[in-house]
């Protein structure tokens, strides 16, 4: 099958940090109390089932610690942390409805140029709501449902209610937890059994208010013999306070079909990025995670397969750049649990500045998941003295009749090589961003071309000023 790519303009770092003023239509107050959550809830209209749930999600909160491992939390302070800031915008049809400000962040963000060019559907989020969502009229009339999730909940409350949270339950860890309290916004997608959509869905997350926190939740179900390619975008301006994102994705991937799910994540270095993902995945079915993530402070993320049917695949190709200040801890989780599954994790990670770079995963073979297979490869780039990068892997095997390989490498930039691209009129700053490129070059040709732009761009931008 071939996946048409195309082209867009580079794009400047400059673009992610500017801010806009801080205007809104409500938000709550710092912290997190049942009063809160029935506010967000009551400011949705929900259903009377959704409350309980927050409000249930909230008491597991509090139950629960802080992840014992990992890295160190403790200077995030949900007192502190809005849980809800509606702009002042209610969700348009037509671009040209949205308001100057916030219209004006996307438009330098290229998200409208974007949906003409190549998308089949966009939706744009701008703190704690969707702003902005629409979806292609023929993709509409195959019986595709691309909507934001507080209109879903209304529109097909039996299927989000079946669904919602039954992957990522508030039990998993403390900040699951917190996210079915106080979750807003985020997309929907139901693709119908045996269509192939040959163009991409892409949602954009924008978080713009200082000492916030943005909690969007993806559900996606994609039916027997079916296509999709979901694109998914973060971005923020830096405060001088901490913000924290802790979205949901939660994917059903049926009997027969493939759902690649592509992120680039850019959010500054006052984020506290705690996100969790995962996937189920039915008999002969497949899902592809390609990972970008480049900002932030502090990331966890480890994107879980759950293989639960015979032949079930999963792909991981992801790339995680930490500079200054950063500490990210990333990687990807695979449960097989049928009979001949197969996963692959190819892992790249370079740190620079003193940042911190970790690769953390699992790989779990249930007793029943004979002539299983799995590969993982962790390489990782360090660029100096001062920066740190490990492999944390965890690998469960309850059953022997598996094939099962894990690689790990750990390097740096040689001088030979170095020597060898001046020696042919190279100066060193591109002889080293050259080498760096080939690095990361696996992940990026996975990506749609504008979005490979987009990851050498962040990369090129990452390496100035490593060199002396």
């Amino acid at each position: 099958m071939t996946r048409n790519k195309t082209y867009i303009a580079d794009i400047e770092r400059g673009l992610y940090d500017q801010r806009d003023p801080f205007t809104y239509a409500h938000k709550t107050e710092q912290g997190l109390t049942s009063e809160i959550i029935e506010e967000i809830s009551n400011q949705k209209n929900e259903p009377q089932w959704m409350l309980d749930f927050r409000l249930e999600a909230l008491d597991i909160y509090h139950k629960l610690d802080l992840p014992p491992w990992g890295p160190d939390l403790t200077e995030l302070d949900i007192s502190n942390i809005i849980t809800y800031v509606k702009p002042i915008v209610e969700r348009k049809l037509t671009w040209d409805d949205i308001p100057h400000d916030i219209k004006e962040t996307f438009d330098r963000l290229g998200i409208p140029k974007a949906e003409h060019e190549f998308l089949a559907g966009v939706g744009a989020q701008y703190d704690s709501e969707v702003v902005y969502h629409s979806i292609q009229e023929s993709v509409a009339k195959q019986g595709v449902v691309y909507l934001d999730m507080e209109t879903a909940v209304h529109e097909y409350e039996d299927l989000i209610k079946e669904h919602f949270m039954s992957l990522i339950t508030p039990n998993l860890h403390k900040f699951a937890a917190l996210h079915g309290a106080v979750w807003s916004g985020g997309s929907f997608v139901y693709v119908p059994r045996g269509l192939h959509l040959e163009i991409p869905l892409q949602s954009y997350f924008r978080s713009n208010a200082p000492g916030a926190g943005q909690f969007e939740h993806t559900l996606i179900i994609v039916e027997p013999d079916s296509y999709l390619h979901f694109i998914e975008g973060c971005s923020a301006p830096r405060y001088s306070v901490n913000n924290l994102h802790a979205g949901a994705v939660e994917l059903f991937v049926r009997e027969g079909s493939t759902l690649r799910y592509s992120t680039i994540e850019n959010w500054s270095r006052n984020m506290f990025n705690l996100n969790t993902k995962r996937a189920l995945v039915d008999k002969d079915a497949a899902i592809e995670w390609v990972s970008g993530s480049f900002g932030s402070k502090v990331s966890m993320l480890y994107p879980m397969s759950i293989l639960r049917g015979e032949r079930a695949r999963s792909e991981f190709i992801g790339v995680t750049f930490a500079g200054t200040g950063q500490i990210l801890d990333t990687g990807a989780q695979v449960i097989h649990a049928a009979p001949y599954t197969t996963s692959n994790i190819n892992s790249k990670s370079i740190s620079k500045g003193g940042g911190i770079a970790t690769y953390r995963g699992l790989i779990k073979v249930n007793e029943d998941a004979v002539h299983s297979k799995s590969t993982v490869s962790c390489e990782s780039l360090i660029l100096d003295n001062e920066s740190i990068s490990d492999t944390i892997p965890v690998i469960q095997l309850n059953t022997d009749e598996i094939d099962l390989g894990h690689e790990a490498k750990i390097g740096r930039i040689s001088d030979e090589a170095i020597f060898y691209l001046m020696s042919r009129g190279i100066d060193e700053e591109e002889a080293r961003a050259m080498i760096v490129r080939g690095f990361v070059e696996p992940i990026s040709k996975e990506l749609p071309l504008e979005y490979a732009v987009e990851m050498n761009n962040l990369v090129k931008l990452e390496l100035e000023g490593t060199i002396g």
